[in-house]
């Protein structure tokens, strides 16, 4: 067996002992799909920064802790009779074969796939099969769970970052005709809301203060899917742009024996115009 084969089988195995009653580690014993899926989020999150780094050592290290978590949940489902990694990489693998049927026959062999090429509408089309294949399986899971009438909006997660949830509660929303005609009329709604949450803010009263926030934060995510930007990555890069400037400020202010603590709004302001202009033309103004 190849070096690629034997490694599956070999971290199976590892996980295995881990999870051994009599011999394994203890901090492993005591875990449960409930204990284990906030590291198997904050990993995936690893990984989108080892992306973001360019770094492909450390993009292989995070995949692999990545994929230790899916093993991980797997081992702890094999435990209770439910399925087991095996079961896993199949059922994966059924539902892509399922999904392309422009790519693969029936029988899971190379199909005619299209032209190295498509055009837009060939994507538009491919697109449009790949979501309808979707919701159909989303509607035979509801029907699987027990729902009487599945929701457009059945399975969007609840632990994706709220911005991400937004979006893709606006697309599902989208799908069936319930969307704004164009991003000026997103833009309009989020003018209306930013309205209504100061008239929130002077009224004094702040008991739907959070919810008229919350209704503003919505709308401008979704303003972001209508201008075809990601708004969770067009945040996470605010955050790193920001990060660097105020690092850059805190390493000015050092140089010159100010104390944080004690600059003026006026210091603030020329160290923060100084940091900018260390700005890479990719950093944004």
């Amino acid at each position: 067996m190849s070096r690629s084969g034997d490694a599956l089988p070999a971290l199976l195995e590892v996980m295995a002992r881990l999870r051994d009653p009599a011999r394994g580690c203890p901090w492993d014993l005591a875990q449960s799909f409930a204990t284990i899926a906030p590291y198997t989020i904050e990993e995936a999150y690893e990984v989108a920064d080892a992306i973001d780094s360019g770094d492909a050592q450390r993009l292989r290290d995070e995949l692999g802790d990545l994929l230790f978590q899916v093993v991980f949940h797997a081992r702890m489902a094999e435990e209770r009779g439910w399925f087991d990694f095996q079961d896993v990489a199949a059922a994966i693998r059924d539902k892509l074969l399922h999904r392309h049927p422009h790519v693969f026959d029936t029988d899971g062999a190379p199909g005619s796939a299209p032209r190295s090429n498509p055009g837009e509408h060939e994507h538009a089309a491919l697109h449009r099969q790949w979501e309808e294949h979707k919701a159909r399986e989303r509607a035979a899971a509801a029907l699987r769970r027990g729902a009487a009438s599945p929701s457009t909006l059945s399975d969007v997660p609840l632990a994706l970052p709220a911005l991400s949830r937004a979006v893709k509660l606006g697309k599902r929303a989208a799908r069936v005709g319930f969307d704004w005609s164009d991003a000026q009329g997103v833009r309009a709604k989020i003018l209306e809301e930013l309205r209504e949450l100061d008239a929130e803010i002077a009224a004094a009263r702040g008991d739907t203060l959070a919810e008229e926030l919350g209704d503003l934060l919505f709308s401008v995510a979704n303003w972001g899917r209508h201008l075809h930007v990601d708004p969770e990555e067009a945040l996470r890069a605010a955050n790193r742009k920001f990060e660097q400037r105020f690092r850059r400020m805190e390493q000015a202010a050092a140089d010159r024996g100010l104390g944080l603590g004690a600059l003026s709004a006026q210091q603030w302001d020329e160290l923060w115009l100084e940091s900018k202009r260390h700005d890479t033309p990719e950093s944004g103004a």
